[in-house]
């Protein structure tokens, strides 16, 4: 069995849902801590010929608190949010059917910044057809006190997992041998190059998967997904 772990992003890069594609089972963490300067609650888009930031903004709380522990900002305006995706993207060729997702993940009542972000996954999953079942890491029967690699080796032993791949960022944090001697295959994903038409104006590239539906037919950004990459 093939799994990864990953922490949530919301509408990340289509990278991530590669990551998703490759595997038979992806966990998502809730128990790790919330990084004020990552992109788990931010994004980016094209606007008018450039990247454009796009975020969820969050209740005042502590910067130690875990992601599960973090709130939407009750004063969220989920409107004017798909406004800004409306205003970017509405003359593109996939705008119809990738607005309609965009408002069911939007427009989720859910308050818990976790809960939010993994519904986003799970329904741009079923969007494109990636079946991969997705987990929670605190339902997962590990000791949670465990850090980095002994969290993860943990992890694939609790699930039974034989290959355990991560994204390509990660390639200096494990250890292939610490891998083996437990008796899971190490493998890391690297993204192929993508571009595409742009409104015909030069490529912006690293935007979220939101750009990439945008632009492309559902089996295009499928097929992207389940083979635009190689494991190493």
């Amino acid at each position: 069995m093939k799994l990864a772990i990953m922490q949530p992003y919301f509408l990340p890069y289509i990278g991530y849902y590669q990551l998703i594609a490759a595997v038979d089972v992806f966990v998502v963490y809730d128990n790790i801590k919330y990084t004020k300067k990552g992109w788990i609650n931010r994004n980016r888009m094209l606007l008018n010929g450039t990247d454009a930031t796009f975020s969820l903004p969050l209740k005042k709380d502590s910067d130690y608190l875990d992601v599960i522990q973090r709130e939407i900002s009750p004063d969220f305006d989920r409107a004017k949010l798909l406004n800004q995706f409306e205003g970017a993207y509405r003359r593109a060729p996939y705008f119809a059917q990738t607005f309609s997702l965009l408002e069911r993940i939007v427009r989720s009542e859910h308050s818990n910044l976790f809960h939010y972000i993994r519904s986003s996954i799970v329904e741009t999953c079923a969007h494109l057809g990636i079946k991969t079942k997705i987990c929670i890491s605190s339902e997962v029967d590990i000791d949670h006190g465990l850090r980095g690699q002994d969290k993860v080796l943990a992890i694939c032993k609790s699930l039974g997992a034989r290959t355990y791949i991560n994204a390509i960022g990660g390639l200096e944090l494990y250890g292939p041998e610490e891998f083996k001697a437990r008796g899971v295959e190490l493998k890391f994903i690297k993204s192929k190059p993508l571009e595409y038409a742009q409104f015909g104006n030069e490529f912006v590239p690293w935007l979220s998967i939101v750009d990439v539906m945008m632009f492309n037919s559902l089996e295009t950004v499928y097929d992207v997904a389940s083979h635009n990459y190689e494991l190493i």
